[in-house]
């Protein structure tokens, strides 16, 4: 019986190491590498992705936060992304705005933080640093994407790792008319059309 129970807990600790393998933790400075997982197959991707572990400050809107990235607070920008507006300046708040601010709160609020920088600029117009930004290792553009908050946007200067499955992501939310995609001619190659207020 005892030999049951130990070989059946070798197997567990087996499963949890090969679902979740231990990383070392090397401070807030230092980057965390992930082997990234396709979402659709489950198959491990031949790429690592270097992460930089961040400390959220605020969440200002569905695709931008304010974080301690190495020590300095920043503005991160969502690369690929667009959701609806709510606090730009002299602009109305679109529908879909609050929902994708409460969605994306929710979801950098939910675990521990990382970003990862494209090759390209690193940072837009207003000096905003852009990024890819993952919640426990899964990605929050990603998400915001597959449940219909959040548009595949600003493609400025290709090629970008993550395109291809974003726009991947995007169809299927379209094809399933979630939320941005719920209503006719609300999305348009410029972003969104209409006002709740």
């Amino acid at each position: 019986m005892r030999k049951k129970l130990t070989g059946g807990a070798f197997i567990v600790a087996a499963s949890l190491f090969a679902v979740h393998p231990l990383e070392t933790i090397t401070g807030e400075n230092s980057p965390v590498n992930h082997t990234a997982k396709d979402v659709h197959t489950g198959e491990v991707v031949d790429r690592v992705r270097e992460q930089i572990p961040i400390t959220l400050v605020e969440t200002i809107d569905g695709d931008t936060i304010k974080a301690r990235v190495k020590g300095k607070v920043e503005t991160v920008r969502y690369l690929l992304v667009d959701t609806p507006e709510s606090k730009r300046p002299g602009m109305c708040v679109q529908p879909f705005a609050e929902e994708a601010f409460q969605r994306n709160n929710e979801l950098v609020k939910d675990g521990s933080l990382s970003l990862e920088v494209e090759e390209g600029p690193s940072r837009d117009s207003y000096d905003r640093l852009l990024a890819y930004v993952y919640v426990d290792g899964m990605s929050v553009q990603e998400m915001l994407i597959k449940e219909g908050y959040a548009r595949v946007a600003y493609i400025m200067d290709p090629p970008y790792k993550y395109l291809k499955l974003y726009k991947t992501d995007e169809n299927l939310a379209k094809k399933n008319k979630l939320r941005i995609w719920g209503t006719k001619d609300y999305v348009s190659y410029k972003g969104f059309i209409g006002c709740v207020r």
